[in-house]
């Protein structure tokens, strides 16, 4: 069944224009979390440049997405996207009259049919997630919404205090929710405000069904911690702090007689791997000191397995000129447009940076390397 639904996916995929909904960053080619991030990140930084500005950003939160699915819903909208209707009649059967039982040990309840959802661990789910929620999209100009899956954030560009275009995006939202049977979790959606005024006044808070959000100083967003200063200590405190609680274990290797080749094995899939998640985004921004507490960890690390191992500004480097390229390379990704080209063709324009927040950041930071070359 899985083999079939492979084809049923390349066919998806074939017939659905890579430009549809730019800013889902799941389940795509050239794709990731970090690409999210960044998004986030440089649309906030930029708008921050201006004059009496500041960011709204709301972390939505969706009790089982994926679970919620109305099947006659999504046919309706692949119908409308261009997909044959004997595939999509295909799907609807797919996806209803789905029966469902538990089992624990030896014993198995009773079954029950299913109407509605996406399988788990089916191979089509994912897109059909995707695609069931491609026209959830920024109605205004000064908002973004943007998608990994499920993780939705909706960027409010406040200039002046106005926040009625984005009060309304909102509102939108929710009603797009109710239209479409996804239930919006109001407990755990959260809302981080970055105002780096000098003369901040009080903001009102948001309500979504007259509860009111709840306002963070930080939040985890696919798997980075991002502050209301946009600073990034509390990031690097805890990625040092899971670092040496898995040096424990690295510690317990060398004392059980490992070789140094085993040990730095481990070393790069368990700890380097943790260090490095989504360097390109934050490391350019970090201080001296977050720098060094990170460093200290990869020289600890050094000394347990007696052999050389690599610095994160080194792997920094390799992988911002890494991602540079493959955007580059991909005309449908929603930031290739931010390299461009002099018109010698051999070098990119530089970003007009104000501050040193983006001047720091990830696409800045970007095109002076490739200039470099």
């Amino acid at each position: 069944m899985k083999c079939f639904e492979r084809v049923v996916l390349a066919h998806i995929q074939d017939s659905i224009p890579d430009t549809l909904d730019p800013l889902q960053y799941a389940y795509r080619h050239n794709r990731s979390t970090s690409d999210a991030v960044a998004a986030a990140l440089h649309y906030s930084l930029s708008h921050l440049e201006n004059k009496d500005s500041y960011i709204r950003m709301l972390f939505v939160d969706y009790s089982s997405a994926f679970n919620t699915v109305i099947p006659h819903k999504l046919t309706h909208k692949l119908s409308t996207l261009g997909l044959h209707p004997t595939l999509c009649d295909w799907l609807l059967d797919f996806l209803t009259g789905r029966p469902q039982s538990v089992r624990i040990s030896n014993r198995t309840s009773a079954s029950i049919t299913t109407y509605i959802g996406t399988p788990q661990g089916c191979v089509l789910s994912p897109i059909l997630y995707t695609l069931f929620t491609h026209d959830c999209v920024a109605s205004h100009k000064d908002n973004i919404i943007l998608k990994f899956a499920d993780d939705t954030a909706v960027i409010g560009r406040i200039t002046g205090g106005d926040e009625a275009a984005y009060r309304r995006e909102v509102t939108r939202l929710v009603s797009w929710c109710d239209d479409n049977n996804l239930i919006l979790n109001t407990d755990k959606t959260k809302e981080l405000i970055v105002d780096m005024r000098k003369e901040r006044r009080p903001h009102r808070p948001l309500f979504i069904r007259e509860l009111e959000v709840e306002r963070v100083s930080s939040f985890k967003y696919l798997g980075v911690q991002i502050s209301e200063d946009l600073t990034w200590s509390l990031n690097t405190k805890q990625l040092v702090r899971k670092a040496q609680q898995r040096l424990y274990f690295l510690r317990r290797l060398r004392r059980f007689g490992m070789s140094p080749v085993i040990l730095s094995n481990f070393y790069n899939c368990v700890i380097e791997s943790l260090l490095t998640s989504c360097i390109t985004m934050w490391y350019g921004s970090l201080t001296m000191m977050d720098r060094k507490c990170l460093q200290r960890v990869v020289k600890t690390a050094e000394k347990i397995t007696n052999s050389p191992l690599h610095s994160l500004q080194n792997i920094y480097n390799h992988r911002v000129q890494r991602k540079a390229a493959s955007i580059i390379k991909d005309p449908t990704h929603p930031q290739h447009g931010l390299f461009k080209p002099l018109p010698s063709g051999r070098r990119y324009r530089s970003m007009m940076c104000k501050t040193s927040r983006l001047k720091n950041s990830f696409f800045p930071t970007a095109i002076r390397v490739l200039n470099q070359k």
